[in-house]
């Protein structure tokens, strides 16, 4: 269903996140994340000229992670091409810090201690999760078609508890996953009985 009629409005700003996943010939794997900010309306700034002005990029930020079929990360490229600020472009090499991390459970914590705060760019740090999911979904589908595995077996390794509908105690598990399901009753968190 969608989104009801919104009362009248004008539009300020647009963000858009686009990301893609690709095979490469060496066979790893290329996710690439883009975020352009773009206002309605000319926004002051010094250090662009004057102004921002309205239709051009606020931001223009973008992310290549490298990986293998295992999620492992081999190279991280990111460029900051739009920005308030000159500085913001200083950053971009701290993003090599995810090298050699890898891409699953406790994965976002992980990137935090790395790249939290000062140590990272709050705009680049929001592209990682959307880079996080897109791998999986680039990668999960492929690699079990290609006889690598059960396609919701291997998801597990990655989804189960993440969301509604990958929860230990919910219908989905019940019915394809029952070796992870855990019973639920409406007076406990998780019983542990199957």
């Amino acid at each position: 269903m969608p989104l009801s009629k919104p009362v009248r409005r004008k539009a300020h700003h647009s963000r858009t996140v686009i990301c893609n996943g690709f095979l490469r010939d060496d066979e790893l794997w290329d996710i690439e994340a883009r975020m352009t900010d773009v206002k309605t309306y000319d926004v002051e700034n010094p250090e662009r000229g004057g102004y921002v002005a309205g239709g051009e990029a606020f931001h223009d930020i973008s992310l290549r992670v490298t990986l293998d079929k295992k999620l492992l990360i081999h190279q991280v490229e990111s460029s900051i091409d739009e920005a308030p600020f000159q500085i913001c472009a200083r950053i971009e090499m701290a993003f090599r810090k995810l090298e050699g991390t890898r891409i699953g459970p406790g994965w976002q914590k992980e990137v935090k201690a790395l790249l939290g705060g000062v140590e990272g760019c709050t705009h680049m740090n929001e592209l990682l999760p959307v880079v996080a999911t897109t791998a999986i979904q680039t990668l999960w589908p492929s690699s079990a078609v290609k006889g690598e595995g059960n396609v919701l077996k291997e998801g597990a390794k990655f989804m189960l508890n993440s969301c509604h509908t990958w929860g230990q105690s919910s219908e989905m598990v019940k019915v394809y996953l029952p070796e992870h399901f855990i019973f639920q009753d409406s007076n406990s968190h998780a019983s542990g009985a199957k």
